[in-house]
């Protein structure tokens, strides 16, 4: 029953972290003057119309991209900030979400990848894991 909790645990420490990061971007895009005055509004460039629509991830996917496919980017954020000032799009749109949307058309947006786990109480790469694994072993025999 440990296993559980502990697995219990490390999901709600990952998405208190996931969470505090969300809000404390929230503030920042709130400190703009841009977001305060609806006039200035109209006159948003498309990509900050999008990006004040996206949620958790959303502006990494969006990134990554913009890297990968300048061109095919900039046409997508353009039609994507027209349905945001129509009220055809009204949600949040996430990173998961923004991500699919890429695919679908034929966009595969490659992310970072990394996976971490639970080691003495705190979480670690899988590779740094593996790295030490092996080295405790050859202390012990």
């Amino acid at each position: 029953m440990s296993e559980d909790d502990s697995e219990l645990e490390r999901l709600k420490a990952k998405r208190l972290a996931e969470m505090q990061k969300n809000i404390t971007s929230k503030e920042k895009s709130e400190q703009t003057p841009e977001t305060t005055e609806p006039a200035k509004e109209k006159s948003k460039n498309p990509r900050d119309s999008l990006v004040s629509k996206l949620g958790f991830r959303g502006i990494e996917v969006l990134e990554n991209a913009e890297f990968q496919f300048p061109n095919e980017t900039k046409m997508i954020i353009v039609k994507l900030s027209e349905l945001i000032k129509t009220g055809e799009i009204n949600e949040i749109i996430d990173g998961g979400q923004l991500l699919s949307l890429f695919r679908s058309i034929g966009l595969n947006i490659r992310m970072a990848t990394k996976i971490s786990v639970e080691k003495d109480g705190k979480f670690v790469s899988l590779s740094d894991k593996l790295g030490t694994k092996s080295s405790d072993e050859a202390d012990e025999t």
